[in-house]
């Protein structure tokens, strides 16, 4: 069993109890014995008695791991999870071509080729001897998330990854602390607002005079800032009734811009925030890959640390304001406001006056309320530039239901089906949360048999250990041609009218999970449909077509030539998708949005 400190940003005591257990107590046993027998070694054989004692530690700790572990698994009539077997020890060269892989691979597909090597959906890539599982299976999806929800968790790993930057928010916390946060947000966000939508409309409005005035120009616009930017805007004052204004800032330039964290590199003060922000995704994203042992690499010092001090910098002023800058007057005109007439931040306030409870809530509030939707946004514009046909056919639903001029409404919305067709097959084949893991709590459990993807005569359940980290991958489960047909990898929203083919995903609604399932299903699932919806029908009103201009993508961030070799969308992507704990297009997408009248 794994020892973690209390506080998850301790990472260093956490690897120094490591070290200990793995170094310092075989060497101190050895010689304690060698002391206690009286057994004399010459001096110059000390070190080398002392590795190989710590090597024989090693190799017995793990065979009684795996001894105890095929007993467990017997006893649940169970079988274990199919191993990744390298040629090197610790399947040190499996890592080392993932790390390898992952610079340049399309999102998912380096787990992809090895469930296509092994025949499976779920396997364990057994890492210097530590069990790490991976799985694309629908069946252990829905048992990670909905029906074996009670054996998962957040996981002490990935707080500790997490901590800096999420701090003690809902998206890094488990049982009580999360459901307390839980209770408090889900009422804010378990109604639709007519405020929602006045502000989905100044932030729309904002976001198309900026579109208009680089269509006037003739000039393309980096979508994926743009979104972000919208998103984030309109998210702050949903959150704090005060936008961040991020769209009146200094947006790329077309033909100068550089790679960044994520999308395009920006100057300035929004700059140094996006870059700060996406960063620590970046940087969380990197210590998963590596694994437990990433702590080595930030011994002297935590890569989020200064970046999440620019992220504090920018919200803790709009912290001590809600909890602190008002009279006792105003402060009890918002303790008996009405939920309707409350932002999140007031409501937040009224729960708790923790001034970093609050910011860690809302920094979560806003990774989800900006990365989701301005995802989801960015790759839609790709589809239809891509999908000419659809572009025309979602339009004119847009101006059926509509008209011209007309903003949506709630009614409009549930009316308009393509419209939802567009939305669900674009976060069907780019889920904003493409990679997702939980972790075994401190008993084993079994995952239930696998899927119908690949043929198997063995159908009993596979032996998950405690304490045991699983990748889940909704971007293969939700393009896997075994459970949405042969035409998974292409964009097709008819198939979320087609009541023959609608049924499938109707009967098994565990393929499908963009917004998660279970206890954890995303609260803001309503929000983000309504602001995407908004937001498209304002901008299929104005403008009819959308082309790419991969002419002004920053170099290197073009789809590498080696992609058109492999299987799947990348052999024939115009973009890189990739992802850091959310999906984005690398270098951002650059895009010439063609008005209508013209």
């Amino acid at each position: 069993m794994t020892t973690f400190p209390a506080n998850p940003a301790h990472y260093r005591l956490r690897l120094l109890a490591d070290l200990t257990k793995a170094l310092v107590i075989p060497v101190a046993l050895l010689h304690l014995s060698l002391s206690w027998f009286d057994v004399p070694v010459p001096t110059l054989y000390v070190p080398l008695l002392d590795v190989g004692f710590i090597i024989v530690c090693a190799v017995v700790r793990v065979q009684w791991r795996d001894w105890t572990q095929s007993r467990e698994a017997r006893a649940h009539n169970a079988r274990q999870v199919p191993r990744v077997v390298g040629k090197w020890p610790g399947n040190i060269d499996v890592l080392l071509w993932m790390m390898k892989e992952f610079k340049t691979s399309y999102v998912g597909d380096v787990y992809r080729q090895l469930f296509d090597e092994y025949q499976c959906t779920t396997l364990n890539l057994r890492i210097l001897w530590q069990d790490n599982i991976i799985t694309m299976d629908q069946e252990h999806s829905k048992f990670i998330l909905a029906t074996g929800v009670q054996h998962f968790w957040r996981g002490r790993a990935q707080k500790e990854r997490m901590e800096t930057f999420l701090g003690t928010g809902i998206f890094n916390r488990d049982d009580e602390i999360w459901k307390a946060h839980r209770s408090t947000a889900r009422p804010f966000f378990a109604q639709d607002r007519i405020r929602d939508f006045e502000i989905f409309e100044k932030y729309t409005s904002r976001t198309l005079s900026i579109l208009n005035a680089k269509a006037a120009a003739n000039e393309p616009c980096e979508a994926q800032d743009l979104f972000a930017r919208f998103t984030l805007d309109a998210a702050s004052e949903f959150l704090f009734s005060q936008s961040l204004d991020t769209l009146d800032l200094p947006f790329p330039v077309p033909g100068k811009a550089v790679l960044g964290a994520k999308g395009s590199a920006m100057e300035g003060s929004w700059g140094a925030f996006a870059e700060a922000f996406e960063s620590c995704q970046q940087n969380i994203t990197s210590r998963a890959r590596i694994g437990r042992m990433w702590p080595i690499l930030e011994l002297f010092g935590d890569r989020n640390e200064e970046h999440a001090k620019v992220i504090h910098d920018w919200l803790d002023p709009l912290v001590k304001r809600a909890i602190g800058g008002h009279s006792d007057t105003e402060k009890d005109r918002k303790d008996s406001a009405s939920l309707a007439e409350r932002t999140f931040i007031e409501h937040l306030a009224a729960s708790t006056n923790d001034p970093v409870v609050i910011r860690d809530q809302l920094l979560n509030m806003l990774l989800a309320s900006r990365d989701t939707a301005a995802c989801v946004l960015t790759y839609i514009v790709y589809l239809l530039a891509l999908h000419p046909d659809v572009a025309e056919k979602l339009r004119a639903e847009v101006l059926k239901y509509c008209g011209p001029t007309s903003p949506g409404t709630f009614d409009n919305f549930r009316d308009m089906k393509y419209m939802r067709a567009v939305i669900n097959e674009t976060l069907r084949l780019f889920p904003p949360v493409p990679v997702n893991q939980r972790e075994t709590r401190s008993a084993p459990c079994t995952l239930p048999p696998s899927d119908a993807t690949f043929a198997t005569s063995d159908r009993r359940p596979f032996y998950l250990p405690p304490e045991t980290i699983t990748i889940y991958l909704p971007i293969l489960t939700q393009r896997n041609p075994a459970l949405w047909g042969e035409d998974a990898d292409e964009f097709d929203p008819e198939r979320w009218i087609d009541r023959k083919r609608l049924g499938k995903y109707v009967a098994n609604p565990a393929m499908y999970a963009p917004f998660s399932a279970g206890p954890r299903i995303c609260i803001g699932q309503n929000y983000a449909y309504n602001e995407m919806s908004y937001f498209l029908v304002r901008l299929l009103q104005q403008f009819d077509r959308f082309s790419l201009a991969k002419e002004f993508q920053p170099s290197g961030s073009l789809p590498p030539l080696e992609w058109k070799l492999r299987a799947g969308r990348q052999t024939a992507e115009q973009i890189w998708p990739a992802a850091a704990m959310t999906l984005y297009v690398k270098g951002g997408l650059w895009v010439n949005f063609h008005r209508a009248d013209q």
